[in-house]
């Protein structure tokens, strides 16, 4: 009697999600996807002069701060010669953010590394725009995306 009972439950469920003819609607996102390119040497100049050094050692390999991230610190990937890239999921849509990229090559225009010039997201190029946290105000970018992916400054 018991599996006759479990047998008329299980089929009158799959009979009810069978009925349900409208279709689910996804959720409208709050992220963006970005495409965060730095164009620059993926080795090291053997230019920089010997007073950059601590800069280098500070650097260590090319990376990022978002601010979506708490400005943590995450390694940007190479694809040599001249490209680091990181593609991020999490961009909130409509809201300013900023972040920072630090590469060894530019320890002789900034003495934490900070990039200055040559920073795209999702093909637009950015200019120096803002300052982040790091050993003082550096310098980096601030941006806000659509929900289709368009960057603005």
């Amino acid at each position: 009697m018991r599996t006759a009972l479990l047998t008329m439950l299980a089929a009158a469920s799959l009979s009810c999600l069978a009925c349900d003819d409208s279709p689910a609607s996804p959720s409208p996102s709050s992220f963006a996807t970005v495409r965060i390119v730095f164009r620059g040497s993926t080795t090291r100049r053997p230019d920089l002069p010997q007073s950059a050094q601590p800069c280098v050692d500070g650097v260590g390999v090319t990376h990022i701060h978002p601010s979506w991230r708490g400005f943590a610190t995450i390694p940007l990937r190479a694809v040599p010669p001249d490209v680091y890239e990181m593609t991020f999921v999490d961009v909130p849509i409509a809201a300013r953010v900023s972040f920072r990229v630090n590469d060894q090559n530019s320890c002789d225009e900034n003495p934490t590394g900070a990039v200055t010039r040559n920073v795209f997201a999702n093909d637009v190029r950015l200019i120096q725009n803002t300052t982040t946290p790091g050993n003082g105000e550096e310098p980096g970018y601030a941006l806000s995306v659509s929900a289709e992916g368009a960057v603005s400054q």
